[in-house]
C-alpha cells in the first residue's frame, strides 16, 4: 500500500510528532508498504543521528520553523504552498495522512483525497483553532477564529478517519460537530522497542539525598509555569539543612526562558536548566530523576495532549501532572495510579505532597514501578504504532497487532 505523510517535523528533527511520525514510518516501510513523508526542514530542537530508514523523504527547502510569529507564519504558508505543489508531484497514494504541524494542513489531504482518490486520515496532535483560542492568540469570536475553524472543520467532515490523543480532545472535536463515527482515539507512545525500559533497568529508582524533579521538553504557552514557580520559592525560601527537591528544566520553548527569568529574578538555587538530547539519550536523562514533571493550562483541555507523560512511565519513574483533572495525564494516573495530580494554582496543595513524599520516598518508587508496569501494558512503541497501524489500515497492521499484543503479555 503506498502511504504519504504531511507534516512539518520528521526525522532528523526530534519535535514530539517527528518522533512519533518516524517510528510509524519505520514500521510501515520494514513490512513492505511504501511510505512517502513530505516534511520541511530540521529546525524544532535537537536533531537525531540515528540513521534514515527506506522512507522516501521530500524535504521542503524555505520552511524551517520558527518560534517568533512572524516567521511562524511565514513557515507555516511556505510549507502549506510547497507540500501542495510536491503532492501533485508525487503518483497518488491510497492513503494521506495530515498530521497538525502547520494549522490547517488536513485542507491538503482535502484536495489529495478529491483529486487523487485517496482516502484521507487527519492524525490531530493539537486541536486547531481552539488552541490558539485557549492561550488568546485569537480572540474566540472573531472573524479570524470563525474562519480558521471552518476551515479546519471542512477536511475533518470529510476524512474517513480522524485520530484524536484522549477522550478529552475527542470531547472538543464532538462540541465541533464532527461525527462520533469518524473519531478514533489513539493514545501516544513513548521510545523505540529496543531502548523502552532499559535505563530503568540499569538504573532501578532509588530515593535518598534531594529528590529530583524533571521537566523534559518544550515548555511553550500551553504549559503552567506559575504554579511550580510558586512551590519552588516556597521550598528555597525554607532554607532548613538544605533543599529536599532539586528541579530539572530540560529543553526549550517561551515557557522555559519565563522560568529561568524568574529563578534568576528570585535567585532560587534549587532549580538547573539543561538544552534539548538526542533521543538515543533521553532514556538515560529521564532515569537520572525521580519525578517527571508534566503541566498543562486548565484553558488548553482537549485542545492538547501532553505527550511527555510516556516518557516518563517508560523510564519506570512516577508522573508529577499540574493540571486539570478530566485530562489524559490525569486520567491515566488515576487509573494507573502511577503519580499524582495537582490543580493549576494549587501551590498548597502541591507543597502538601512534596512534604508527604520526602517524608515517605517509598510512595515516590512504588508508583514508579507501576507507572512502568503500565507503559509495558499500554504505551510501548509498537503497540501505540499497531493502533494506528490498525486506523490506517495498512496490510501490516494485522502482523503488528499481534506482535504488540505478544511484547506485552
Amino acid at each position: 500500500m503506498k502511504i504519504l505523510f504531511l507534516n512539518q517535523f520528521y526525522w532528523p528533527d526530534t519535535a514530539a510528532t517527528g518522533q512519533l511520525l518516524s517510528d510509524l514510518t519505520e514500521q510501515l516501510v520494514t513490512a513492505g508498504d511504501t511510505v512517502s513523508v513530505i516534511c520541511g526542514s530540521a529546525s524544532y530542537g535537537a536533531v537525531s543521528s540515528a540513521p534514515p530508514s527506506k522512507v522516501r523523504i521530500y524535504r521542503l527547502k524555505n520552511s524551517a520553523f520558527s518560534r517568533k510569529v512572524a516567521g511562524r507564519m511565514g513557515s507555516y504558508l511556505s510549507f502549506l504552498v510547497g507540500a501542495f505543489w510536491q503532492s501533485l508531484r508525487l503518483s497518488a497514494p491510497d492513503v494521506v495522512v495530515t498530521l497538525t504541524t502547520p494549522p490547517l494542513l488536513s485542507l491538503i489531504g482535502l484536495m489529495i483525497q478529491k483529486l487523487r482518490g485517496a482516502r484521507h486520515v487527519i492524525w490531530e496532535m493539537d486541536v486547531y483553532p481552539d488552541v490558539a483560542v485557549d492561550l488568546g492568540v485569537l480572540h474566540r469570536d472573531s472573524v479570524a477564529a470563525k474562519l480558521f475553524g471552518w476551515l479546519a472543520d471542512l477536511p475533518r467532515r470529510h476524512a474517513d478517519r480522524v485520530i484524536v490523543l484522549g477522550e478529552c480532545m475527542r470531547a472538543r472535536l464532538l462540541a465541533h460537530g464532527i461525527p462520533d463515527n469518524k473519531i478514533v482515539i489513539a493514545e501516544n507512545w513513548a521510545g523505540r522497542n529496543e531502548f523502552a525500559g532499559l535505563g530503568r533497568r540499569e538504573s532501578p529508582l532509588v530515593v535518598k539525598d534531594a529528590i529530583s524533579i524533571l521537566y523534559s521538553g518544550n515548555f511553550g504557552l500551553a504549559h503552567d509555569a506559575k504554579t511550580i514557580c510558586a512551590a519552588m520559592a516556597e521550598l528555597d525560601n525554607r532554607q532548613t539543612g538544605g533543599n529536599a527537591f532539586r528541579f530539572t528544566f530540560a529543553g526549550s520553548g517561551s515557557g522555559h526562558g519565563w522560568l529561568q527569568n524568574f529563578c534568576r529574578e528570585h535567585k532560587l538555587r534549587n532549580a538547573v536548566f539543561q538544552g534539548y538530547c538526542e533521543r538515543q539519550d533521553l532514556d538515560a536523562r529521564l532515569v537520572s530523576c525521580h519525578i517527571g514533571l508534566v503541566t498543562q493550562k486548565n484553558e488548553c483541555l482537549g485542545s492538547a495532549v501532553p505527550s511527555k507523560t510516556y516518557g516518563i512511565m517508560a523510564a519506570g519513574r512516577p508522573i508529577l501532572f499540574i493540571g486539570p483533572k478530566d485530562s489524559t495525564p490525569a486520567r491515566i494516573i488515576e487509573q494507573y495510579n502511577c503519580g499524582w495530580q495537582i490543580e493549576c494554582g494549587d501551590v498548597q496543595g502541591l507543597l502538601e505532597l512534596l512534604d508527604c513524599l520526602s517524608a515517605q520516598p517509598e510512595l515516590i518508587v512504588a508508583a514508579g514501578a507501576r507507572a512502568y508496569r503500565a507503559f509495558i501494558a499500554q504505551y510501548q512503541r509498537s503497540i501505540g504504532v499497531a493502533r494506528i497501524l490498525a486506523i490506517i489500515g495498512s496490510e501490516s497492521a494485522v502482523e503488528s497487532t499481534a506482535g504488540a499484543q505478544m511484547a506485552s503479555s
